[in-house]
Formats: structure tokens, sequence, C-alpha cells
């Protein structure tokens, strides 16, 4: 069978995908397309929790606060207001689920994170991710209501205008079954985008291999606006170790007292040094994009390949009660945290900007909605709040639905197959895995955490380069999930430098050293494609 008919389609099995499919299985026809298991997606990867006013001495007007401040400027205070104040919904409906959140004395323990100005995450130990989505795959896996499509690949959305419809609106989608090598026609009157970021585009990431911005390249290939792709969040603390495949430290092991320190290689006058206190008031609990660059600052400054995270001060139990997958992480690495630093580096995190949204999720394209890292809320600005971004795929996810519920759309008519006649087999498959090595290596050197004009310039003229390569061979040949996503990481990384060159300053998670003050007003950077023939 190669076409299916649903209500909805949700392509991406994270947090904000799996929150869209059971709020909407008991009133639609779901279908959920992931292109690895239901448990691969980043939002597993997930460590410090979930952002909430819980506390009785904190409050929404603070959390927003602090929101805005991270987010440099850019940051909307409507999207603001709705994600901090359907905040405590969101965590009552994870432990209605069953999501099993720490405690301490019967009430559930709240952490502190950089930029936060009062305890208020909620999390599982310090594998929050995990636990939620291990427990929200459980309910989808009972739910009949829901058909899961694993191993498949979104190839592109599609739009009636291309099919010959005459409505400029989402019908559906093609994607890939891995495993039977063909490509399938999905069609639906909703189709949501929640296939996560883009980190994959760097060299050094925190993010799993699915992330490669899939969902943000096809709405942009569809014709929907993209917002503030400049502002790429790297993590400070990855372990630095030559077996450990980014390995994220979570920011809650500086929020509960956690160091930066200088190691041995600084020389004897200077290893043990901390030095976030010289960049910033806030020292350890500044925001990421401080923290970053404190921590490169102090790397090209010395010639080091890391430095030091050190929490060893603390009690033994104390660490391994908070932080004991870390712990295990970092023994298997023949670390130990509770008497010794861990090696850190920056590494790409978190993509801020995204694809366009209203405060429903909806797109430029009628049909078409976008929630979690592959949309632009509003929320983030020029840079992600800690641990706000978990708690965005669920409010988001549930005004998408309310949405679709308010504004139902008919149901299209039957879509054509895809058609693969003309096109034959690879010849040289190597050519993918060069271009996605050197596309990784030169957004890395070129497009990181300090930019310049040359810098981006050079990025520019490669990726026109590897996209007319990458065009010839999508046309030429049979679809692969490799390829799928090499041509949609080139995409993106073309929409993070044309976003970075037109950004004349420095903000938030974007420094340039030709542009290094802060300009006025604050205004965001949007992308329009171009139009398409019909």
């Amino acid at each position: 069978m190669n076409a299916f008919e649903f209500d909805v389609l949700i392509v991406g099995s994270g947090l904000a995908g799996l929150s869209t499919a059971l709020l909407l299985a008991p009133t639609h026809r779901v279908a959920v397309i992931t292109k690895r298991e239901l448990q691969a997606g980043s939002s597993a990867w997930a460590q410090g929790g979930i952002a909430a006013v819980l506390a009785p001495d904190d409050s929404f007007d603070s959390h927003v606060d602090d929101t805005l401040v991270a987010g440099a400027g850019l940051s909307e205070l409507a999207a603001t207001r709705q994600v901090v104040e359907h905040a405590p919904e969101a965590i009552a409906w994870l432990r209605e689920l069953g999501v099993p959140f720490s405690t301490e004395h019967g009430e559930l323990h709240l952490t502190r994170e950089g930029g936060h100005s009062q305890r208020r995450i909620v999390h599982v130990d310090d594998a929050t991710g995990a636990a939620v989505q291990a427990t929200l795959i459980e309910h989808v896996r009972r739910d009949t209501r829901i058909k899961v499509f694993e191993h498949h690949t979104l190839v592109d959305v599609i739009t009636g205008d291309r099919v010959g419809l005459g409505q400029r609106r989402c019908v559906g989608l093609y994607a890939l079954d891995e495993r039977a090598d063909e490509v399938r026609t999905f069609s639906a009157p909703h189709t949501v985008l929640a296939t996560g970021g883009a980190g994959k585009v760097y060299l050094y990431t925190t993010n799993p291999d699915t992330a490669t911005g899939d969902g943000i390249a096809a709405a942009w290939r569809a014709g929907c606006r993209v917002i503030n792709m400049e502002f790429i969040q790297f993590h400070p603390t990855c372990l630095y170790h030559p077996q450990a495949k980014s390995y994220l430290i979570t920011e809650a092991v500086r929020g509960e007292g956690g160091r930066l320190l200088l190691p041995p290689q600084a020389g004897p006058a200077l290893a043990g040094t901390r030095f976030m206190p010289q960049h910033d008031e806030r020292a350890e609990l500044a925001p990421r994009d401080i923290v970053a660059r404190a921590i490169d600052f102090e790397m090209k400054r010395h010639g080091l390949d890391c430095v030091h995270l050190d929490i060893s001060h603390k009690p033994a139990a104390f660490i391994q009660e908070h932080f004991p997958n870390i712990a295990a992480r970092c023994r298997d690495f023949g670390i130990d945290i509770t008497r010794e630093p861990i090696p850190v580096v920056p590494a790409a995190h978190y993509t801020c900007g995204g694809v366009l949204t209203d405060l429903q999720g909806r797109t430029d394209v009628p049909g078409l909605y976008a929630i979690g890292e592959t949309a632009y809320t509003g929320l983030h600005g020029a840079n992600r709040l800690a641990s706000n971004s978990l708690l965005e795929c669920m409010v988001f996810a549930r005004a998408a639905v309310a949405s679709m519920r308010e504004r139902p759309l008919p149901a299209p008519p039957a879509l054509l197959p895809w058609d693969d006649s003309r096109v034959t087999d690879a010849d040289e498959a190597v050519v993918i895995s060069h271009n996605w090595d050197e596309l990784r290596r030169f957004m890395w050197d070129y497009v990181g955490i300090v930019r310049t004009n040359k810098r981006l310039e050079r990025a520019a003229h490669r990726i026109a380069l590897l996209k007319a390569e990458i065009h010839e061979f999508y046309a030429r040949f049979h679809v692969s999930r490799d390829l799928l996503e090499l041509r949609n990481l080139v995409q993106v990384a073309d929409l993070i430098v044309q976003s970075a060159q037109s950004r004349r300053e420095s903000r938030g998670l974007h420094f340039s050293r030709d542009y290094p003050e802060r300009a006025a007003p604050a205004a965001p950077t949007i992308l329009v494609p171009p139009l398409r023939a019909p």
C-alpha cells in the first residue's frame, strides 16, 4: 500500500509530536511519521527539566521577565506569557500520564538553572526528557487510534498548487519508507511538522543524528517564512572525551553549584582558576550564550582543548542523588565526578529560530502547522532560556490541537503517487558522505560561536556549490535517507548564513567581531522564500 489517508499527519516523535497525537486521538485519525524509532528524537536527550512556576514565592511575571532577558530583546511578550501561564497545567498533564518527577518531602523537587531567578525546574533526576518520552511512547503504543510509521523519512510536504488542485494549502506529504525503499503518499487536511532542530549541521553537537532540519527545510520549500535562523544555541558544557559522542552535561550541574575552572594545561599559575565571574556578574548562572562565549574565549586565549566543570566540592551523596546518570556516564570514561572535574567544551545544541508560526502553531501555508524546535513561536528570541523548550512543545501542541478542532478543513482529494520512473540508483553514494562532512566542518569553522563577515562569505560560497551538487543528485537518483537529510541540512545552513549576514550587530547567540555592539531597535530576521512556479 503506497497511499494513506488520515485526519492529521504528525511528522516527528518527540515531545511536541507525541503530545499532539495523544491530545488529538479522541477525535481524529492520527498518523505519527518518524524517520527512526519513536524514542530516537532529541526530546529524550533533554537532561535538565521543564520550567514551571509552582513554588509559592515564584510568579508568572518573574518567569516571563527571565525569559525576556535571556531572549535579548527579541522574545515576544504574548508568546512568552502564553507558554509561562500554561506551564502548571502542562506539568499536571504529564503527572496524570504517569511521568515520575523527582520529589522531596512529598513535593515536586524544583532545581534552578542558568538565567532563572528562582527554583522552578521540574525534573526526573538528570534524565527528564528520557522519562517523559518513555511515558508518552507507552501511551501512544497502547492507543489504537494512533497509527505509527517508523523508519519513514519526510521527502516533502504537498501543497495543492503543486499537484493541480489550485489551492495553496497543505494537503499531505511524501515520505520514504526506508525498509521498503519506496516513497509513500500521505494525505490529510492538517499536517504538523514537529521534526526538531538542525544541530547536525555542525560538526560538534549535543543532538542525535535525527536533528537534520527536515521540517524547517520542507516548510521553506512549501512557501513558509523562517525567522531568526542565525540564533543557534551552543550548550556550554558537553563532555570532552575522545570516546564520548557529544554527551551533554546538564545546566543543572551549574545550577546546583558546579564551577567552571581552567584546566592544568593553562599553566601552574592558572590551573583551577574560576573564570566566569570575570565575564558576567551571574558567573556560572549566566545564560547559555554568555557562558558558551566565555568558555570559547578562555579556550582560544590559553590554547585549550577544553575547560573543567567541577562539582566535587559537594558531598558525594548529593552528587549521586541529583546526577546519577551523569555520574555513571562519566564513570564509564574513567571520570569520578565526586572527586574530580569534568572536561567540557561547547557544542551546537538548540535551533532558536525556525518556521514562523502564530500563537496556535499555524504557518503561512493553510493546513500546515509547526511546533517544538522546528517552529519559531516568539518565545526564544535571540537565546533560549534553559528548560523552556520542553514546556513550549506541550503548550503549543495544545494550542495547535485547539486550532484544528475549531477550524476543520475538508479532506483533500486523492493525491498522485510519487513518480521515480525517470531516476536511477546512485552510482557514487560517497559523494553524499563527503558533502555531509564538508558542510558540518565549514559550518563549525565559519558560522560557530564567534562570526565574521569573511567567514560568513566563505560559508555562503561553499553552500552554493553544495546546493548545486545536491540538486543534481536529487533530480537524477532514487532518494535515500542520507540524501534527503543532506538536502535539508544544506538548505538550513543556507538559511542560517543568510540570516547571520543580515544581522549587523551582536545580540544573544549571534556574536560578530565586525559588529560587536548591539543595535537599536531590536528586530527579527525574517526570510521570505522565493515565489514558486505553479
